[in-house]
């Protein structure tokens, strides 16, 4: 199979052995990975590794569509195929296209988790979300109204969920991953099979898009990667991998 491979002196496409899956594990036929800034600096203490973390594809052995964040502790899912945990994975958005259902796991399930797991937040609350256009703030914008909270520009605020870093403005309670900031709750985003259900329902009642700023071919990760860093950039960077 083709995957995007890193290596100690830059991205390379090559031709790898499809893995095999173990137990409670499945082989899933990629047609869609999301990739996101900084990545290539997680695993630089096991290369060559092949990056992204989001996929939406089809298991080969049930033609089930499926789409996951996968665990950051392993190979990446930038193939024609993948070996994926079945506890990460959650069914397609039907209303969705490979290349939009891999647009969301990361920052789906990052503004998930903020607002709900570590921020707590309750309907009628007021909540501010610093970069609320971007790739995980415009999906907190949307889960916030649907939970019957008021997102606002400026204080003050029961919540505020920092996603950019710098100067963050005062609230009751502050999350943030930007950056670890005293009296914030610093996180990282984990894969979740529960909460990404969730989120493909709201994506089939309508309730919630993800955003899409680019798809580029899986032979060309350089030029992906080079799009996420780029400036003006909105919504997710995309490689397709074969008919997506």
């Amino acid at each position: 199979m083709l995957a995007v491979r890193l290596h100690g002196d830059g991205l390379r496409v090559e031709e790898v052995e499809t893995p095999s899956p173990g137990p409670r594990e499945v082989l899933v036929r990629v047609r869609a990975a999301a990739i996101t800034r900084d990545e290539l600096d997680w695993p630089v203490d096991r290369l060559p590794a092949i990056p992204s973390y989001e996929l939406s594809g089809v298991v080969v052995d049930s033609d089930d569509e499926v789409y996951a964040l996968t665990p950051f502790d392993r190979d990446g899912v930038a193939a024609e195929y993948a070996v994926v945990p079945t506890r990460v994975l959650a069914p397609k958005p039907s209303r969705l296209s490979h290349i939009e259902a891999a647009a969301l796991p990361m920052g789906g399930l990052t503004a998930w988790q903020a607002l709900f797991m570590h921020g707590q937040l309750a309907r009628g609350e007021r909540l501010l979300v610093t970069g609320a256009s971007g790739g995980v703030g415009h999906i907190a914008v949307q889960l916030a109204r649907h939970a019957g909270a008021t997102v606002v520009e400026s204080g003050p605020a029961d919540l505020v969920f920092d996603t950019r870093g710098g100067e963050v403005p005062t609230g009751e309670r502050v999350v943030t991953i930007a950056e670890e900031t005293p009296g914030a709750i610093y996180f990282i985003v984990e894969p979740d099979q529960e909460q990404l259900t969730e989120l493909t329902g709201l994506v089939d009642a309508g309730e919630l898009c993800t955003e899409v700023d680019s798809v580029f071919p899986l032979t060309e990760p350089q030029a992906a990667f080079e799009r996420v860093a780029a400036h003006g950039k909105r919504g997710k960077v995309v490689l397709q991998v074969g008919t997506a």
